[in-house]
């Protein structure tokens, strides 16, 4: 009672990286309040999850297993979380912000009456003290931006049980908890939550199309905005990330103004990602897009303007146009990599 639960979603035995980077935070959360962290696992053909789940630290592992379970439906998956929830009483629990976590995090909230807060960027514990004198310990903080990502909100749900959130793939750091040991599992009789009615829905075929771009795991992005001007100009883009073996970004005022495939967008609205090196070319720097970026180990900045705001966060800015910058780049890269 009273636990952190983390909904992990499970594709062909593979745990999603959303949900290890949700145990990693979630096992910081759970250290501070002192409670134990579980993960709830649903689908077919689940043995041996539990180990993987226990390296990113839970205490705790209930797993789900029947052949009706997998791939994800809406209305079996709903009724087990809805039914294990209420037996177990969490106070925080925590999806993916992902195709699955947006379809099945609402009607869990819907059908608990409590709050979720979707798009997180940061999941904090905290106090808070309203205008009527009441005092609320150790709450949820849901923060994340807010109108248009002009501001950042701060949301609470000092009431309801479970505080829910979906945070985004990763937004979060997913690291094996150096303490992690194994913990119990417990099994889901799944016959006490599903009804025939849970099964009208039936997949008759099912296609997955795979990324052909992906860049949340590289190590080195060069990401261009609208100030790069052109779709030929993001051609130099391509050019730099091939010679230091990286791939390209872009903003989204970019990719609206068709520089780049949307699956390069970086940002509140595209992907957030961690490269040990982040070149931002004719990008502003506004919160959309930093979200998205900003924990990058290194940043360097090439913008006309000296006081674009991507400057504030960048380890170095270079003031420039990027014609004139990214070749010569390139050729002392090549110079000195001899």
């Amino acid at each position: 009672m009273n636990n952190i639960f983390v909904y992990c979603e499970i594709e062909n035995g593979k745990v999603a990286d959303v949900s290890l980077e949700l145990l990693t935070k979630g096992r910081t959360l759970a250290n501070q309040l002192a409670c134990s962290l579980e993960a709830l696992a649903i689908g077919s053909e689940l043995a041996g999850v539990e180990d993987e789940l226990f390296r990113y630290g839970a205490d705790v592992v209930h797993i789900a297993d029947d052949a009706r379970l997998a791939p994800y439906r809406t209305l079996p998956h709903t009724s087990i979380v809805v039914g294990v929830f209420k037996e177990e009483q969490p106070q925080i629990a925590l999806f993916g912000a992902t195709t699955l976590g947006r379809d099945l995090a609402p009607r869990v909230s819907s059908a608990l009456k409590s709050g979720l807060t979707a798009d997180c960027t940061s999941l904090e514990i905290g106090d808070h003290s309203d205008n009527k004198g009441n005092e609320y310990k150790n709450l949820l903080l849901q923060i994340r931006p807010a109108f248009g990502g002009n501001i950042i909100a701060t949301i609470i749900n000092p009431d309801c049980r479970p505080q829910m959130a979906t945070v985004r793939e990763g937004v979060m750091r997913k690291e094996v908890y150096a303490d992690a040991k194994k913990g119990e599992v417990k099994t889901i009789d799944v016959s006490k939550y599903l009804n025939d009615t849970d099964f009208v829905v039936e997949i008759i075929e099912r296609h997955i199309e795979e990324r052909k771009i992906d860049i949340k795991g590289a190590p080195i992005i060069v990401a261009g905005g609208y100030g790069v001007g052109s779709k030929e100009n993001f051609d130099l883009l391509f050019e730099l990330a091939n010679v230091l073996g990286g791939e390209v970004g872009a903003s989204r005022a970019a990719v609206d103004a068709g520089y780049a495939e949307h699956a390069r967008q970086v940002g509140q609205t595209g992907v957030t990602v961690r490269p040990k090196l982040y070149i931002a070319c004719g990008i502003s720097g506004q919160i959309q897009h930093t979200a998205g970026m900003q924990e990058a180990a290194m940043i360097i900045s090439i913008n006309n303007d000296a006081n674009a705001p991507i400057n504030q966060i960048a380890d170095y800015a270079i003031t420039g146009d990027i014609a004139d910058v990214i070749p010569k780049m390139i050729k002392y890269y090549k110079k000195n990599s001899k």
